[in-house]
């Protein structure tokens, strides 16, 4: 069993994922780092949790009650990302520890994700690509037709900032664009009241509305047999808002046309069974996943950080915080 960490003059922060490079390198700089300790030796971990004043890590992190426990000296959490749902926001603020993401800095890159994943599935690019390095375009000739995405209707699940960014880019497209959300928008485009509602009038369904127990399946059964044997759906939002096993049987029985995911259930576990089918597109949850995109988002959660420690206003804490 290794040694519990040095205590040095720098405010102690424990990573509770793996964080990329870039953000390590600027943390140790400023920060005594702790790095995912509470995962890889508890011992030492029962040592440093006394004088850990901030938890930092990224969207999918794991922030609850029982870890915040441990941490007598808390004072705030930084998340990288914008989505946080996996953090107990009510447990910290209990102890008034403040939590902070990075919106707005991953908008356009989710956004580009969005209508790549639409683009993909519609127009059948994996397997299209596919189709010619297996040398079926020689054997077998053209590929069947796909489905046009311009001039479409698009219905969009959450119209916050990263759909208005995805609405902003489907009127590139000449689709007409409607949307439910729990508030209606100032917006120029048809609200509907649900996500159900909405599916019976597009023909592809983007979801981009927070994780959380409020969203947990909202897409199910029901608006998937909305969607209709022309519809697909496009995920990039989170794992939990879609009934995954819905989403299968759907798929596989011909309700729904094609789906695109970005996100699943149990990441990065993803059922065989939408492996093997040939009318889904699956990504590795890559919605913010550029070098810029990250290295944005890295330079948020610091100064975040670094506003904290600095006795500064924080620059962007979770609704819940403000």
């Amino acid at each position: 069993m290794s040694a519990a960490p040095t205590s040095t003059s720098k405010p102690a922060v424990l990573a509770v994922m793996k964080l990329p490079p870039f953000y390590i390198e600027k943390l140790q700089q400023s920060f005594e780092l702790l790095d995912r300790l509470h995962q890889t030796d508890p011992q030492a971990f029962a040592q440093a949790a006394p004088r850990i004043r901030a938890v930092t890590g990224g969207g999918e992190s794991l922030v609850d009650r029982a870890l915040l426990a441990q941490l007598p000296a808390l004072e705030m959490v930084s998340i990288m990302g914008v989505g946080y749902d996996k953090v107990d926001v009510a447990a910290a603020l209990e102890r008034r520890i403040p939590v902070t993401h990075t919106p707005d800095v991953l908008n356009d890159e989710v956004a580009d994700t969005a209508i790549g994943l639409m683009l993909s599935v519609a127009k059948k690019l994996p397997q299209a690509d596919r189709y010619v390095r297996d040398g079926r375009w020689e054997t077998q000739g053209a590929m069947p037709l796909s489905r046009k995405m311009s001039g479409a209707r698009l219905g969009i699940v959450g119209l916050g900032r990263i759909g208005q960014a995805i609405a902003k880019r489907a009127e590139a497209f000449g689709m007409s664009i409607a949307y439910t959300s729990r508030n209606r928008k100032d917006v120029k485009h048809a609200y509907f009241p649900s996500a159900a509602e909405l599916a019976a009038q597009v023909d592809f369904l983007v979801v981009i509305t927070p994780g959380g127990a409020a969203t947990r399946h909202m897409i199910n059964a029901e608006v998937l047999r909305a969607l209709g044997p022309q519809g697909y759906l496009v995920n990039v939002a989170r794992g939990s808002v879609v009934d995954e096993a819905a989403l299968i049987d759907a798929l596989q029985k011909g309700v729904i046309a094609g789906a695109a995911l970005d996100v699943f259930e149990n990441e990065p576990r993803v059922p065989q069974a939408l492996r093997e089918l040939d009318n889904v597109v699956l990504a590795p949850h890559i919605g913010s996943a550029t070098v810029q995109t990250r290295h944005a988002m890295a330079a948020l959660a610091f100064d975040n950080l670094a506003a904290h420690f600095a006795g500064q206003p924080l620059l962007t804490p979770v609704p819940e915080c403000r």
